[in-house]
């Protein structure tokens, strides 16, 4: 079998994993009373895997989904240039519906799953802050 015809299918089964994830994940959220406006919106910096509002809060949501053999949480994976590219995706994301006056906050799902099953869904809200990850990065830059 030629390599690109096997990458291929090796990406999108990876492809399918995260897409069952995030189905896990937004079903997650629908079940705590929150409302799915849009899944895996894609802004210049980056793609926010689902925008959920809960009452009057916006929700920018990260999905990591991992086969529970790994050794590491799937937030851990959640790092910095990652959080920045959340935010700033956030912020095209509110450009786009004009900035409403309305609070949001960035929450982490973690979903840990096998092909057939789903064996844990942990739900971190307002995980991360957009002031916070500034703050770290200027504290990066400085060094």
């Amino acid at each position: 079998m030629p390599k690109r015809l096997k990458f291929r299918r090796a990406r999108t089964a990876y492809q399918r994993f995260g897409r069952r994830g995030e189905n896990c994940a937004a079903r997650l959220l629908e079940s705590l009373g929150l409302e799915i406006l849009t899944r895996n919106y894609n802004a210049p910096a980056g793609e926010i895997d689902l925008v959920a509002r809960d009452g009057e809060v916006l929700c920018f949501v990260e999905v990591k989904s991992r086969k529970p053999r790994q050794r590491t949480r799937p937030a851990d994976a959640v790092r910095l240039p990652q959080k920045l590219r959340i935010v700033r995706s956030a912020e095209h994301y509110l450009n786009q519906i004009e900035h409403p006056r309305i609070a949001w906050r960035y929450d982490i799902i973690e979903v840990i799953m096998t092909r057939w099953r789903l064996i844990e869904i942990r739900h971190w809200p307002e995980e991360f802050s957009g002031h916070d990850v500034g703050r770290l990065m200027a504290a990066r830059r400085s060094r």
